[in-house]
């Protein structure tokens, strides 16, 4: 009988210390996704019922010549390339002039001109310059926080950085999920509508999606 209960108490001891560390995963993994899920869940909402929202779109412009020392880089060019990145003294001189940031992303070179396209969550710009003429334009769109928000659920235009981001939300929404589903199982004996609520979660979206989207 006494080896009886010391198995029983080893066995209560490493249900126990699992349940424990289940717990501490599920806790960390829901903290540190926490704000990833309220945006992932508001967004997929806004994304949802994006053509009943309405956006309204706010566009500037700006326009302006470069100084000829400027001009003559442009009119060299790239060396036979069509595509290439911007001379460094443009774009010290956009940032200066314009507080306009532009990385070494490649630009679309002819004859003609020089066109970047400056895309980005939420909105849209463009650059283009004249190479003979010297005359530079850019403009800008800007479509809300809505569409900036709804822009970084879809992972649109956000750069590496926020891709990372979402692959580590990612990982953490499943250690969440597994963890959660684990203790959900070492409690079910005592919470006897645990698997009917399961069962009910995984059958409702599976008939949605067989019966009604074709």
């Amino acid at each position: 009988m006494t080896g009886i209960a010391a198995t029983q108490g080893s066995g209560h001891q490493r249900r126990a210390w699992w349940l424990k560390t289940l717990h501490q995963w599920h806790w960390i993994s829901a903290g540190a996704c926490l704000l990833g899920m309220l945006l992932f869940s508001i967004t997929g909402i806004t994304l949802n019922h994006a053509s009943h929202i309405e956006a309204r779109p706010h566009v500037s412009g700006k326009t302006e010549r470069l100084p000829a020392s400027l001009r003559a880089a442009l009119a060299q060019g790239p060396g036979g390339k069509r595509s290439a990145a911007l001379p460094v003294e443009l774009r010290r001189w956009l940032a200066e002039r314009w507080a306009l940031q532009v990385d070494a992303r490649e630009a679309e070179w002819s004859d003609e001109e020089v066109y970047l396209a400056l895309p980005r969550p939420g909105g849209d710009a463009w650059l283009r310059v004249d190479r003979a003429s010297g005359e530079v334009e850019y403009e800008s769109t800007d479509r809300g926080w809505i569409s900036y928000l709804n822009d970084l659920h879809k992972g649109r235009h956000t750069g590496a950085a926020w891709r990372w981001f979402i692959d580590l939300f990612g990982a953490a929404c499943l250690v969440f999920s597994v963890t959660g589903l684990v203790i959900l199982k070492m409690r079910a004996a005592q919470r006897p509508g645990t698997w009917p609520v399961v069962g009910l979660g995984v059958l409702v979206p599976l008939l949605l999606a067989l019966l009604f989207i074709h």
